[in-house]
């Protein structure tokens, strides 16, 4: 059998969980101050660190503080009262940053075979 690799050298680990934090940022936008909310900043927060994990485990630090902030901003133990055109504007811009970050976070891909 032949040594050659296919497909892809690297994996997107943070992709899938960083487009689907940006729907539910953007759909928290829609729900703000309904009784959905918190848990959908519940959900924001765990996604926010799943996607931290990632960059940590793919040796991107740099995303590691972004998405640290983000969990703490939309968690839901100690929820900060944030409201209005900013908070509304915080969503998109932390749904824009979780699609970069799961566009651009990406690990070399451990090749199992033998």
């Amino acid at each position: 059998m032949s040594s050659d690799r296919y497909g892809p050298t690297f994996q997107r680990n943070a992709l899938a969980p960083g487009i689907l934090l940006a729907i539910l940022l953007v759909v928290a936008t829609l729900l703000l101050g309904s009784e959905w909310y918190g848990t959908l900043r519940f959900v924001i927060a765990v996604l926010a660190i799943i996607i931290g994990w990632f960059a940590l485990q793919a040796r991107h630090w740099w995303w590691v503080p972004v998405f640290a902030a983000i969990a703490i901003a939309w968690n839901p133990v100690l929820p900060f009262d944030f409201a209005g055109q900013g908070w509304a504007l915080a969503h998109m811009a932390a749904a824009l940053l979780s699609l970069v970050a799961g566009v651009l976070i990406k690990s070399p891909r451990v090749d199992d075979r033998r």
